[in-house]
């Protein structure tokens, strides 16, 4: 059981992340939920790696995990946010770029790649932050902020990429 605990906490990511789905966006359950996404993608690797049970099954089921968590989350913010044109397409020139990084690692080694940067990992917490800081500062202020620590991110990983950098797989 402990060998299986690490894949556990993801795949309750993806629970809790569908729960979400059916819970009003203004509600305590909808944050306790929200919460606990946050919490089991913050613990399972280090889980994995304390119970030496790390596998590629792990990190692929991470990835699909926080996949189910992003659009969940979109799906559920998107329709009320208010982001000035310009933060849209500042953010998808980011989803470009990483989109670019994605592709190019996949032709380069066949695999799908996944770079755990520092950076990606503080884009990742300022992303998940964000919609607990709506409700007490606007998002033209803490957008332009986030924006800029994921292109700096996303920059990297081009260097990363095309450099032939340590990446996870």
């Amino acid at each position: 059981m402990k060998k299986h605990i690490a894949n556990i906490i993801t795949g309750s990511r993806i629970v809790f992340s569908l729960s979400l789905l059916f819970k009003p966006l203004s509600s305590a359950w909808f944050y306790v939920l929200y919460l606990l996404c946050g919490l089991s993608d913050m613990i399972d690797g280090t889980v994995a790696r304390r119970t030496s049970s790390a596998s590629e099954f792990g990190a692929r089921l991470d990835t699909v995990s926080d996949f189910v968590f992003m659009t969940v989350a979109l799906i559920k913010f998107l329709p009320h946010l208010h982001i000035p044109v310009w933060l849209w397409i500042w953010i998808g020139i980011i989803a470009m770029i990483k989109l670019g990084n994605v592709v190019w690692g996949f032709v380069r080694t066949k695999k799908l790649i996944s770079h755990h940067t520092v950076l990606n990992k503080i884009t990742g917490l300022l992303l998940f932050l964000l919609p607990v800081t709506i409700s007490f500062v606007d998002l033209t202020y803490t957008l332009p902020i986030v924006c800029t620590i994921a292109t700096v991110a996303a920059i990297h990983e081009v260097y990363d990429t095309y450099s032939e950098k340590k990446y996870d797989t």
